[in-house]
């Protein structure tokens, strides 16, 4: 008999699964005798005390028994009950630092307390700093017996000659050492590790046999944790407690954060405010549509969000019995500066949510500045934690045209962040919607920049130059708000005004229109600074209407 076919029957006895390749090792002669020192009651207790902290981890039942398992299995190799060494390389698939760390710490601990392998420490590791198969030599010839490995989406962006040379010596390293090191690949999800297993059988065969499976804590379990980091420090009444699962049972399935990071924010901004915070209430479409329709102008764009509404609808309603192909919402907004692009953005995102396109109403808005890194191997990674951060809602980036400079001049760091906002746009298709931004004349060099970015884009809307009778109404509509009254003399003088600069190069449309506002209400202060009467503090007056630096 074969050693595959000794270790299947091992296996398959004591972990009950059939159809397995896994390496194995006969037993060391030289294997040190577990100390006698250690009674079987400190080990009874030792197990104990381990399960109930795998009891506790955020991870499957089915994770939770194999884990068990495995831990038996290595105390009965200590007693020599078992004969035959597994190498118990694994998968860890969870977003949850505290759910990865508990695992890792759980088999590290079992293993240097029952001397499975040579007594050592935990080494992790990031693809984000492995560059080079020799990194792979340094990490395996470290004095460590747990290694990981992680960031997967970092290893996925490197050249296919890379990645390949990577796997080949990280599966040959791990052969090298398999009595000594346990190797770890630590993925947030399935996903991320089956396009590595596409590029090699080797790493897939050592290491999908053991898989631990991260899972979302729910409401009751983040709720209690809560509960437990606030006490002794806030007062916690009914009426709060009550307060506190309303805000998490209506915030936290539609977070974007970890767990952990969800859980430590609230009770930093409970602990800071002393009290439970407000969440925002959905908006209804009536109302999104109502704040869409007092936008001044636009009429094309009102059109259009008009058309895309009804037919998420249409698709919503009807599921499969129409076949309506999947809409793709990547957007690109063409138009000159204060022609209220990201206003619509902000519009858009609520009416996505509102038809449960997105799971967030959130808009994270960068500029190529929050893309682009300085150094080499920085960019990636630099995107990549802007997209992270936008997962669930929608990513506006204005002056898009910003990550095309250079091109043809050697910028391989904008070229990096648009092909990994290019990719992201396609992985994350139902879990992010993107919109570019940018001068109408300028994007065509972005678009230009890269062949896959038509492709990406599902609707491209132009944002028109406001007409001068729309500005006034901008400008009215401000003054409005802040309780101002508008005499018509000052009403004419504010029209001349927008007329005489509409022409000028940096004219912004709505953004020259705020900028005359509160250059206006300055002056108007300084005017009424010897006057008490409400009439005439509330009342914009022609020499009001101020002229100086309008174009800063």
């Amino acid at each position: 008999m074969d050693k595959n076919e000794i270790l299947r029957n091992v296996y398959e006895d004591f972990f009950g699964t059939d159809n397995v390749e896994i390496k194995i090792k006969p037993a060391v002669d030289s294997q040190q005798e577990f100390s006698i020192a250690v009674s079987k009651e400190e080990k009874d207790k030792k197990m104990e005390e381990v399960f109930a902290r795998i009891n506790e981890l955020n991870i499957d039942v089915q994770s939770k028994e194999t884990l068990k398992k495995i831990i038996e299995y290595i105390r009965k190799y200590s007693e020599k009950i078992e004969k035959q060494f597994i190498s118990f390389n694994m998968c860890i698939y969870s977003d949850n630092k505290e759910t990865i760390d508990g695992v890792i710490n759980v088999i590290h601990e079992i293993i240097n307390s029952f001397e499975y392998m040579p007594k050592g420490s935990i080494k992790r590791n990031s693809f984000y700093d492995i560059e080079n198969t020799e990194q792979l030599e340094e990490i395996f010839g470290s004095n460590n017996n747990v290694i990981t490995f992680e960031n997967f989406e970092a290893f996925l962006k490197k050249e296919q000659n890379v990645k390949e040379k990577i796997l080949y010596k990280l599966n040959q390293k791990q052969t090298e050492n398999e009595d000594s090191k346990l190797t770890i690949l630590v993925a947030k999800n399935k996903e991320e590790l089956n396009d590595v297993f596409l590029i090699s059988d080797n790493i897939k065969n050592e290491f999908s046999t053991f898989e631990i499976i991260g899972i979302k804590p729910d409401i009751q379990d983040l709720y209690q944790e809560v509960l437990k980091k606030l006490e002794n420090k806030i007062e916690l009444n009914d009426e709060i407690k009550i307060k506190l699962l309303d805000y998490i049972s209506i915030t936290y399935p539609n977070t974007n954060l970890t767990y952990p990071k969800y859980r430590d924010d609230l009770c930093d901004k409970i602990l800071f405010n002393k009290e439970i915070p407000e969440y925002e209430k959905e908006k209804t479409m009536e109302e999104i549509f109502a704040e869409l329709n007092e936008l001044v102008g636009l009429e094309k764009v009102k059109t259009m969000l008009k058309e895309l509404v009804s037919l998420i609808e249409l698709k919503n309603k009807t599921k499969d019995d129409l076949k309506i192909k999947n809409i793709n919402l990547h957007m690109m907004f063409l138009g000159n500066p204060g022609t209220g692009k990201t206003t619509v953005a902000r519009i858009v995102a609520e009416m996505l949510y509102n038809l449960k396109y997105i799971k967030q109403n959130k808009l994270i808005e960068v500029s190529s500045k929050d893309l682009v890194a300085e150094y080499v191997g920085q960019t990636a990674p630099k995107t990549m934690a802007v997209i992270q951060k936008a997962l669930g809602g929608v990513l506006f980036i204005d002056e898009a045209y910003s990550l095309a400079s250079g091109k043809g001049q050697g910028n391989s760091y904008n070229e990096e962040a648009i092909a990994t906002l290019i990719q992201s746009m396609e992985n994350y298709r139902d879990d992010l919607v993107v919109i570019f931004a940018g001068y109408t004349k300028e994007m065509q060099d972005f678009i230009n920049s890269n062949s896959g970015i038509t492709s990406r884009i599902g609707y491209t809307v132009e944002f028109e130059d406001y007409t001068t009778d729309e500005l006034i109404q901008i400008f009215l509509n401000m003054m409005n708000k802040a309780g101002f009254i508008v005499s018509k003399e000052a009403e004419n003088k504010a029209k001349t005004v927008i007329d005489e600069y509409r022409d000028a190069e940096n004219f912004g449309n709505a953004r020259f229109v705020r900028n005359l506002y509160e250059k206006t209400v300055v002056k108007h202060a300084a005017n009424t600074n010897k006057k008490n009467d409400k009439k005439s503090l509330k009342t914009i007056k022609e020499e009001d209407i101020s002229v100086d630096n309008l174009l800063k």
